[in-house]
This record gives structure tokens, sequence and C-alpha cells, in this order.
């Protein structure tokens, strides 16, 4: 999906559904509510007598471009956040990992703003890659790029033998420079009775800037991914067997070859929410 392409623009890329929106006149906004499907087997649903979940809810509005509409998670759920840690000015040179400490990596906030130079040694985007999540698909966080695949690995075990991988790999096209967001889950859980489908959509950013930002709202099983300020939008449902509660990491990567400095990045543990 893309502004410009002709896949059509959603307003999520990965497993969302039902979606309805209401106005919420009292503080001026249109709110977006919606569900998450599962990703475990049927047997596995049947065992734990529940599924589907809510999603957080978003705000949406219209973009300036007026080509498409933003979404961001309520402010509300900020009420919920602790234990703030930060990074700032931090290389990360390629191949390099370097973990987020300090926060529940389970039950967690992360924003965080990547600058990006030498946009001239990007990739080549070949005309036939018109199906981004096909190309997320082929082009997943192993494998090595130029400028990219950098971003967050989230609900990560120790050594990585599961991760969820939420980034970004920028490719030169014909006339302008394309930004690729993917949420990688082929490596998210040792149970391969999972469903771990990659998911991803191009982002439509001003690369002028040479500025991209990220937001994932991490809640055990539900990774909500927010590119480009809210431009894209990715909900990934995973079930690792080692990644889980107190053992769950969260790292920031950068498997390209040209290096990627994190400008910015806030993570907050969340609070368990109190519902009436």
């Amino acid at each position: 999906g893309s502004v410009e392409g002709d896949s059509g623009l959603r307003y999520d890329y990965g497993k969302y559904y039902a979606s309805k929106t209401f106005f919420d006149d009292f503080k001026n906004r249109r709110i977006l509510t919606g569900w998450i499907n599962e990703s475990s087997s049927v047997a596995d649903d049947i065992k734990k007598g529940w599924s589907g979940v809510h999603a957080i809810p978003r705000k949406i509005w219209l973009a300036r471009s007026g080509k498409q509409l933003v979404q961001w998670p309520v402010v509300e759920i900020e009420k919920l956040r602790a234990n703030h840690v930060s990074l700032a000015n931090k290389l990360l040179e390629g191949g390099s990992v370097i973990e987020v400490p300090g926060v529940t990596a389970a039950q967690a906030d992360v924003e965080v703003s990547f600058e990006i130079k030498d946009f001239e040694k990007a990739e080549v985007l070949e005309p036939s890659w018109t199906n981004p999540q096909l190309l997320c698909s082929r082009k997943g966080a192993s494998v090595k790029g130029s400028l990219g695949p950098f971003g967050l690995l989230v609900l990560a075990s120790e050594g990585l033998k599961e991760r969820t991988a939420v980034f970004f790999r920028i490719f030169k096209g014909h006339k302008k420079y394309v930004v690729l967001m993917c949420s990688d889950q082929s490596r998210s859980s040792l149970n391969q009775d999972n469903d771990m489908t990659t998911y991803g959509a191009f982002l439509d950013v001003d690369n002028r800037q040479h500025k991209l930002s990220l937001r994932s709202l991490i809640d055990h099983s539900i990774v909500e991914s927010f590119g480009g300020g809210g431009k894209v939008c990715i909900t990934s449902r995973v079930y690792p067997t080692l990644a889980i509660n107190e053992a769950a990491h969260l790292y920031a990567f950068n498997n390209g070859n040209q290096s990627i400095k994190i400008l910015e990045l806030n993570a907050w543990s969340m609070k368990t929410a109190k519902i009436n």
C-alpha cells in the first residue's frame, strides 16, 4: 500500500479488522477502534478459552497533503507510562544491535527517531517490486542491505532466537527515494504452528528531512507500530515461547552496511490498565 500506488491505503497493514470510528466532541477528535485477530492455531485458541482483542484506540485526522489519514494512539494511553529511559545521538553502525535496558520489554511504549545520511547509497528499487508485503517477506530483518534494515527488535529473547522486527529499508526509486516499513514476524516464535506472516507498506515521507520516526506499543502478544508519525500503522500478533514476561528484551538494530544515528529514543514500561 502507498499513497501513489494502486493497491490502496489501509488503516492498518497487519492484523486489524472490524474497525469503527466515532467523534469525541468533548476533545474535538475522531477516534478509530478495531479488533486484532489471532496468530495462534485454533487448537491453541481453544486452550486459551478466548480469541481476539481490542486494539488501542487511535485518533485519526487528514494529513496536510490531503492524500491520506494519519493515526496515533490516544493521548490517554500515556497515563500508563512508567520507568522512562532514553538514548540520544547514538550511532548504530552497520550490523550492530544495542539493548534498551530498564523497561519491562513485554509491556512497553517506545518512540525512536532515526537520522539517515548518504541517501545516494540506497539500494535500487526494481520496477517489479511494487508489492510492499512481498518485498518485506523477501527482504526481512536478517537480509543485509545498504540503508537498512534498521529499527527495533521487540519481544526478543536473549540470543535473539525469537524476535519481532519492526524496521525501515530505503530504496532508490526512478524519481525519488522510497521508504519501506516492515513488521517481520518470521522469527517471532519457536512455535511453528503460529501464523508468522510478515507485513509491510511503503511510507510517504519527505526524504529531504533525513529523519524517520517509529513508535511501537508492545503488550505481551501484541505489537502496534506507527511509522512516519502515524502515516503507516502495522499491528502484529505474536506468541513467543522464550521472550515472555521478564525474559523479553528490547533492542535497536541496524543490519545495513551504512551507519544510522538514533537521534532520540524514549521508552517506558507500561502499567496495566484499570477498566471500569
